[in-house]
């Protein structure tokens, strides 16, 4: 899989089952025996079931952008590497609008309005200041580890009670990835200033770096959150998966925050998840009504 390729869904989609594991004990690094890199990534990929050809459920969705804050329903359908498809339906059972993904193109039904966007991978950035990312959208619905590469150098660490896998850059690209969070994770850490931190993003671009962050459960060795960075363009995705469904729900999770920040911008998006299914085939129905109009530009 190609990294640079995976960069800024619309947390799923920016318009507007299973049992809940127990509480876990969070353990101290110190309580977690050292591994090394290859072991962590070895047990990691050992875990890893792979995605799944079909997947659906329903969603309380809670988005947090920067115009404000915003909350509905949704139902999800995703076929792997094919599409994923977003039912909007925020009351009384009434659809509001609808949303296909496919690998380079984003295609809304604004209902309300009775308008349409229908663009590639560039026309959406312009047009909402994102770009829809298939790949990390449905490796989030299901819970794996985006942008993982089995044959990556990795450094192993430990933090918050989880092992964290970081992409082999060179240390102060792994700083300077700190440094645009917005949070910054890393314990007894120096923030670079601004001038060293400038001369390291002109370093990153000629490199084209970008920084993968990987936290792991000790016990079960599933990612729990990812972490990427791209730091040609000031961009970071933050997935972490809050909650799993049990056994007989494949663990997948059944609460996930989407974070997508780029520059001073920053999107949030909660999915809690139920109803999840692994059953196929899917329809993934998206037509536009005669009566519909273009989505006019943004002012």
């Amino acid at each position: 899989m190609n990294s640079k390729a995976l960069a800024w869904t619309l947390v799923a989609v920016s318009l507007g089952a299973g049992c809940k594991p127990g509480r876990t004990i969070t353990l101290l690094d110190r309580d977690l025996p050292p591994r090394s890199p290859e072991k962590v990534l070895e047990r990691v990929l050992a875990s890893d079931p792979g995605p799944t050809r079909y997947y659906s459920a329903k969603a309380n969705v809670e988005l947090s952008m920067p115009d404000g804050g915003r909350s509905f329903k949704a139902q999800l359908r995703s076929v792997q590497d094919s599409a994923a498809w977003v039912s909007i339906i925020p009351a009384l059972g009434i659809e509001v609008a609808r949303v296909l993904m496919t690998p380079d193109s984003l295609k809304l039904l604004d209902k309300v309005n009775d308008h349409y966007f229908l663009g590639d991978s560039a026309s959406t950035q312009q047009r909402f200041g994102l770009s829809p990312t298939l790949t990390l959208l449905q490796r989030a619905l299901q819970g794996l580890p985006v942008g993982l590469d089995p044959n990556e150098k990795y450094r192993s660490d430990r933090e918050e009670g989880h092992y964290v896998l970081t992409s082999k850059e060179k240390r102060r690209f792994v700083r300077a990835a700190e440094d645009i969070a917005p949070g910054d994770t890393l314990d007894r850490d120096r923030d670079m200033g601004d001038r060293r931190l400038e001369r390291t993003l002109r370093k990153a671009e000629e490199k084209e770096a970008i920084v993968h962050r990987f936290w792991v459960e000790p016990d079960s060795f599933r990612v729990a959150r990812v972490q990427i960075s791209d730091l040609v363009h000031d961009r970071i995705a933050d997935v972490r998966y809050e909650e799993r469904g049990g056994a007989e729900a494949h663990f997948l999770p059944t609460r996930i925050r989407i974070t997508l920040s780029e520059g001073e911008r920053q999107a949030t998006g909660i999915l809690e998840l139920s109803k999840i299914s692994t059953e196929g085939p899917l329809s993934l129905p998206f037509r536009v009504p005669e009566k519909f109009t273009p989505l006019p530009a943004t002012p």
